[in-house]
């Protein structure tokens, strides 16, 4: 009897051994999917099921997130509310990380240079604008179009401005599938806004890089009828409203993007 006792005991402690959190499938995948991927790469088909399924089943739970925590809890202010950022790991190829978000809280609009980006919004209510350029060609300095109506609000001297066209522009509420955004395709410049407590777990491949010009840039949007360019001409079956010109612009004044620690369960990284 006693020898099948500590038996016992030592069968219960192999299958804890053998039990993965979801958030170690999730970097054990992340290393096998972008091995061989590097800026601009995007991974195999199979590779994006993968990431998409281990996702799609991640909760708050699982990372130790829950709209109860003290980072929701907004205070009045002049700015924007304060977003935090947890650290969950990163390498040259990929990183993983939270982002806390109470309500009327807003990351600006921003791009992903030469990055596949799989976001999961694990629970809250969140509006995303996106945009992809319209084409490869770079910024065009112009001024804004003329006007006899008065509908421009403010006068814009030149301005260096891109087409980008308008991807996504929603609400969605956890729980919802994991989204993802390509290169060049997909909403590589995204917003993201609050409606409610909401935290978005984000999978970058590769990480952003100073170095290696993957920096994160903030734009401003215009309407497309704000500037009159001869050759952005667009066809007679699209809508003005679905294209927006992008200015670039310093990191928005007041938008507060704080660290803290990340206390779920722990990633043991080969």
């Amino acid at each position: 009897m006693g020898m099948e006792k500590v038996l016992g005991k030592k069968m219960k402690r192999r299958l804890r051994h053998k039990k993965v959190s979801a958030v170690q499938k999730l970097y054990d995948t992340c290393s096998e999917v972008f091995a061989n991927c590097g800026p601009g790469v995007v991974p195999s088909a199979d590779g994006i099921e993968r990431l998409k399924d281990i996702l799609n089943g991640i909760t708050g739970l699982d990372v130790g997130v829950q709209p109860n925590m003290p980072y929701f809890k907004v205070k009045v202010t002049a700015g924007y509310p304060k977003i935090t950022y947890l650290h969950l790991c990163e390498c040259d190829k990929f990183s993983i990380g939270i982002f806390l978000l109470p309500p009327s809280g807003v990351l600006p609009l921003h791009n992903h240079p030469q990055m596949t980006v799989f976001s999961k919004l694990l629970f809250g209510t969140m509006h995303i604008k996106a945009y992809d350029w319209v084409d490869d060609s770079a910024s065009i300095t112009t001024r804004k179009a003329d006007s006899s109506e008065g509908v421009f609000e403010r006068e814009v001297g030149p301005v260096s401005v891109r087409l980008a066209k308008l991807k996504v522009n929603s609400d969605f509420t956890a729980p919802c599938d994991a989204s993802i955004l390509y290169p060049t395709d997909g909403g590589n410049m995204h917003c993201f806004t609050a409606l409610t407590s909401c935290a978005v777990l984000d999978v970058l491949g590769p990480p952003y890089c100073d170095p290696e010009g993957r920096h994160c840039q903030y734009y401003r949007t215009h309407p497309f009828a704000n500037f009159s360019v001869d050759d952005k001409k667009l066809p007679e079956d699209e809508k003005p409203e679905n294209y927006a010109w992008l200015e670039e612009i310093d990191k928005p004044a007041g938008l507060s993007l704080v660290g803290a620690p990340y206390n779920g369960p722990k990633i043991v990284e080969k």
